[in-house]
């Protein structure tokens, strides 16, 4: 059976069909990118020398403004270098500036570039997105603004010729005795510097501000003497007083300082420590040391030793009375001074002295023991039968002073520095005296008595002999004498053994050559006989003489009589009393346990010495005597 078919209609499939849309899209975007570039090309060619749309600067809008435009606009528009834009304090004065007077100026040839290359970076897809967001929602250029430090500086410097003070250190003058104070000042200086550094935050910004200046401050060295000057007032308004704050008797003093006085002696000095600086007020130094140094002689004592006799039945010390020991006193003229300075700045106007004291070496509690005493080394005495009451006196008066004198051990004896001053001040009277070749009249006649028996004590007690010098002639005073010693009775008769003594040239001086202290007791006997006497430490020694050996006799001169207006007539006196000339020596051995301990020789040289007879007027002389008629004027 055969069969027929009729031909069906054709029909597009589905990926042609997507091809097809794509190829009509593909020609669509050709299309449009070919209008886009036309676009963008006409969008080029009309902003190719004007700023792109939506650029501004500094808020003024530059929109399709050539370079020239844009800076005359900008010109016009931009005034914060011109607005008073800064504000400057200083305590109550302030200061108004431009943001052009501190040194900062608008580049506006600068900023109008900036705004112009806006979009032209050379990177076509960036380029174009920066003058896209420009367009759609704006691009603001930040104006460029220069500074320039140095006019900031100098606008500065000229706020600093106002406000800068140089620094004014208080004053303090005396002008007689009225003082004067004037209080000091700080220092004030612009910190030029600091103050620039402040104002570049808000020129950043182009921001205003109200700012204080910097402003360094110096404090004088002295900023106030009201304190020093109130001193100064105080010390000159009533007389300064300097007292001795235990006096003893005869001390001179007080002394008074007038206020013009001390106006004279007021100085101020400026000084300087950890704490700053200050003004002292003080009286000078200078003025005051010579008036110190002055007095100082009048107030010096020297220490006193306690005086003791030794008790034979207790074998102990009995202190004389009245010979308590004392300090020494010497003035100490800076301490003094010191002590002034600072008396006088609290307001005092009485002002005690300064001394430096010494202790005596032997106080009032001395113990025989604690100086090594036991017993009597030496004594010896000589007479002085038919001496005057002045050479009496004379002989008591310096016995006196050697009563209970201490010698240490290794200590010398010096006759003159113990007996102190002769004079009639101190209790000495005129008697006679050997003088220039002649026996006269003279202050402290007889204390050679004092002197020899001395000696003799300390010849007869084995002490070495330092310093002995003997009279010019014999003296009939001398030539007789008895001694005890430790070592048995010595007797003494004849001349060799005087010392004389003439302060200061002449002294007679010991050695205290024993282990113990030495005490010395003096008496005086019915008016005609001295003893010494030696307490110390019987060491064993002891003291042989020979002598003494006397040669070169010269027999002396006849009598002198020489007339004396002062005299009655028919009265004669003696006045000088012969001795003959010699050469005598007197030989010691001093010896303990049979060893001699040394040997010594006194040789004396006495020159003959006449007799002198004083007359009155109209006496009748001796047969065949050898007058001196007195002078005729």
């Amino acid at each position: 059976m055969a069969s027929i078919s009729a031909p069906l209609p054709s029909q597009e499939s589905p990926l042609a069909s997507v091809a097809r849309w794509l190829s009509a899209a593909a020609c669509l975007l050709v299309i449009a990118a070919s209008c886009a570039g036309i676009a963008l090309g006409i969008f080029q060619l009309a902003y190719a020398h004007s700023v792109y749309p939506g650029v501004t600067a500094s808020g003024v809008d530059l929109s399709g403004l050539s370079r020239t435009e844009a800076i005359d606009l900008l010109s016009r528009s931009f005034a914060y270098t011109r607005t008073p834009a800064f504000t400057f304090r200083d305590r109550d004065k302030t200061w108004q500036a431009t943001p052009g007077e501190l040194g900062a100026t608008f580049a506006v040839e600068a900023t109008a570039d900036r705004a112009f290359a806006y979009g032209r970076s050379g990177d076509l897809w960036a380029d174009a997105q920066d003058q896209f967001w420009a367009w759609y929602e704006g691009a603001d250029m930040a104006p460029i603004v220069q500074f320039d430090p140095a006019r900031a500086a100098s606008y500065f410097d000229r706020i600093a010729a106002e406000v800068d003070t140089p620094v004014r250190e208080a004053s303090l003058t005396v002008n007689g005795t009225q003082v004067s104070v004037t209080p000091g000042a700080y220092g004030r200086t612009v910190n030029v510097l600091a103050t620039v550094a402040k104002i570049l935050d808000p020129l950043r910004v182009l921001g205003t501000a109200d700012l204080p200046l910097v402003v360094d401050e110096y404090r004088p060295g002295v900023l106030d003497a009201s304190e020093q000057a109130a001193i100064a007032t105080s010390i000159l308004s009533q007389p300064l007083t300097l007292v001795i704050d235990k006096p003893l008797p005869g001390d001179p003093g007080p002394w008074v300082f007038q206020p013009a006085q001390l106006a004279s002696m007021l100085i101020i000095h400026r000084v300087e420590d950890a704490n700053g600086a200050r003004y002292e007020v003080a009286l000078d130094a200078a003025q005051l040391t010579p008036f110190l140094e002055t007095v100082a002689p009048l107030l010096a004592t020297s220490p006193q030793d306690a005086r003791f006799t030794f008790n034979d039945d207790t074998r102990e010390l009995d202190i004389i009375p009245g010979q308590e020991a004392h300090d020494g006193r010497a003035l100490d003229v800076a301490a003094t001074i010191q002590n002034i300075n600072a008396y006088v700045v609290t307001g005092a106007h009485t002002i005690p002295l300064v001394f430096a004291i010494t202790a005596p070496q032997i106080g009032n509690g001395a113990k025989a023991a604690d100086l090594g005493i036991t017993g009597l080394v030496s004594s010896q005495s000589t007479y002085f039968t038919g001496s005057s009451a002045e050479r009496i006196g004379n002989i008591r008066t310096g016995a006196a002073a050697f009563l209970g004198v201490l010698i240490p051990p290794g200590g010398t004896f010096s006759f003159d520095t113990l007996l102190g001053d002769i004079s009639l001040d101190t209790g000495f009277s005129e008697a006679l005296i050997i003088y220039a070749g002649r026996t006269i009249k003279g202050v402290g006649g007889g204390i050679c008595q004092v002197s020899t028996t001395a000696f003799r004590a300390a010849f007869f007690g084995g002490y070495p002999i330092m310093e002995r010098h003997s009279h010019a002639y014999q003296v009939h005073y001398y030539d007789r004498g008895a001694g005890q010693t430790p070592a048995g009775p010595t007797s003494w008769n004849g001349p060799g053994l005087d010392a004389t003594i003439f302060s200061p040239v002449v002294d007679f001086q010991f050695l205290n050559d024993r282990q113990s202290w030495l005490l010395i007791e003096t008496y005086v006997y019915n008016n005609n006989q001295l003893q010494f006497k030696f307490y110390s430490a019987d060491d064993g020694r002891q003291v042989t003489l020979e002598g003494p050996d006397i040669t070169n006799v010269i027999p002396a001169p006849p009598d002198k009589y020489e007339e004396n207006p002062d005299l009655a007539t028919g009265e004669i006196k003696q006045v000088d009393y012969k001795a003959d000339g010699a050469d005598t020596l007197v030989r010691r051995k001093v010896e303990r346990d049979g060893k001699v301990l040394w040997e010594d020789a006194i040789r004396t040289h006495y020159l003959p010495w006449q007799a002198v007879f004083q007359y009155g007027p109209g006496t009748t002389l001796p047969e065949g005597a050898n007058a001196t008629p007195t002078p005729t004027p």
